[in-house]
């Protein structure tokens, strides 16, 4: 037997606990938890320590192993090497010196509340923790994430966070409070909901994002007229942040230098949130969304119905092959190249004079390849855009700003005058 045993316990306290663990925990003679903890154990005769200063509670141990003690006891919630203290020790204490009695931890109880599979989820603990972790997966839109809280990050803060990202991903929000308690809640809420509720200290909360399916139809009648929030659109399942962004589409929009009656080019058009832009600002326009993935046009055309939208025309292939048969264009964007971006800027000759050509460019080596090929043509004039925004996020009760990615902004003016001279 080791001389230290951290012992997982739930909220049904010592009755949860196993005979020989709860008979192990009775022959303690140093006994450590929280004040809850210690509770459930009123009349036990050993010398407690309140956990509080893990540090303070270490040296105890250690004070208790140098005079011989035989059977110290830490009582932790749940499993100990779940996010929990056991970690600590390992770290300072031998490992021959430890034994581990874990409980069944609050988010097995919560995922089994909520009759959810769990093994594949996103384990995250905002206890006494940042909450950039939770941001990334939350952008990187996992299917389920499970957040331990505290009382700082709690589930109306994880809400605040989920609005303030605008992501293209939806969630079910679960709120599973007092879990293997008396008063144990489990429920399901809109975030709208969660904003106005107050919820017991010990909580979990489980995101489970949703299908396409699930969203809500559009009131369009409410909808701005120019900067479309990026959470409206249907995305990719397995690359929900793969879109223009909505402040960077909106400069996109601006440098396009946009007018009636044109017709445009979205290479690489992706969920075609550029090309509805377009479309809804100027219907008498017609635009080509060239999009090299199956998934990606099925994804355009769904987007096009969600926002009633008909003069977008979807097309499936790569650029530049799919480029010579369309229409000539007033206007070019080029939002993704596939790896072809030289080829797909030669065939942007047939551009019409006078026109533009904008990219949004997000690597040096494809900034560096736009520029060669604009050097080496004498009909361009071109300007960059170097775009490094951020959005306000809450942390807590405070406002941090979180970075999008950088984005390079090229706009390219065909030269009329030369090209009538060639």
């Amino acid at each position: 037997m080791t001389p230290v045993h951290v012992v997982g316990i739930g909220l049904d306290g010592a009755v949860g606990l196993v005979e020989s663990v709860r008979e192990m925990v009775l022959r303690a003679t140093l006994l450590i938890g929280s004040d809850r903890h210690l509770s459930y154990f009123p009349n036990h005769p050993a010398e407690r320590l309140v956990l509080g200063d893990f540090t303070q509670a270490i040296d105890k141990i250690r004070t208790a192993l140098a005079a011989g003690s035989s059977c110290i006891v830490v009582l932790v919630s749940g499993d100990p090497l779940f996010f929990g203290l056991g970690r600590l020790l390992l770290t300072e204490l031998p490992l021959e010196y430890l034994t581990f009695h874990p409980h069944l931890s609050a988010v097995q109880l919560a995922f089994n509340r909520i009759k959810v599979p769990w093994q594949d989820a996103r384990f995250i603990s905002a206890h006494g923790r940042s909450i950039d972790e939770l941001m990334q997966a939350l952008q990187q839109g996992a299917d389920k994430i499970a957040v331990l809280t505290d009382r700082t990050n709690t589930p109306g803060a994880i809400a605040r966070l989920v609005l303030a990202l605008d992501l293209p991903s939806h969630y079910q929000f679960w709120v599973c409070e007092n879990l293997g308690g008396e008063a144990e809640r489990v429920q399901s809420w809109s975030i709208a909901e969660i904003l106005e509720q107050t919820f017991a200290p010990l909580n979990v909360v489980i995101l489970l994002r949703q299908s396409s399916s699930a969203l809500q139809q559009l009131n369009l009648a409410a909808l701005p007229q120019l900067g479309l929030p990026d959470h409206l659109f249907l995305s990719f399942s397995d690359r929900p942040g793969l879109m223009t962004k909505r402040e960077v589409r909106i400069l996109v929009l601006g440098e396009l230098a946009l007018q009636p009656g044109q017709t445009i080019w979205d290479i690489g058009a992706g969920t075609g949130s550029v090309s509805i832009e377009i479309a809804r600002l100027f219907p008498t326009s017609k635009v080509y969304a060239i999009e090299k993935t199956a998934a990606g046009t099925a994804l355009i055309s769904q987007n096009c119905r969600r926002f009633q939208v008909e003069n977008v025309i979807s097309i499936h292939g790569s650029a530049p092959d799919v480029l010579h048969q369309l229409p000539a264009p007033g206007r070019i964007f080029i939002g993704g190249s596939g790896g072809n971006l030289s080829q797909i800027l030669d065939a942007c000759s047939s551009l019409a004079a006078g026109g533009v050509l904008v990219m949004a460019l997000a690597t040096l080596e494809h900034l560096n390849t736009a520029l060669g090929w604009l050097k080496a043509c004498s009909n361009w004039n071109y300007q960059l855009l170097q775009v490094q925004l951020s959005r306000s996020v809450p942390v807590g009760q405070l406002t941090r700003f979180a970075p999008l990615n950088p984005v390079t902004i090229l706009t390219a003016l065909q030269n009329a005058n030369q090209q009538q001279d060639d």
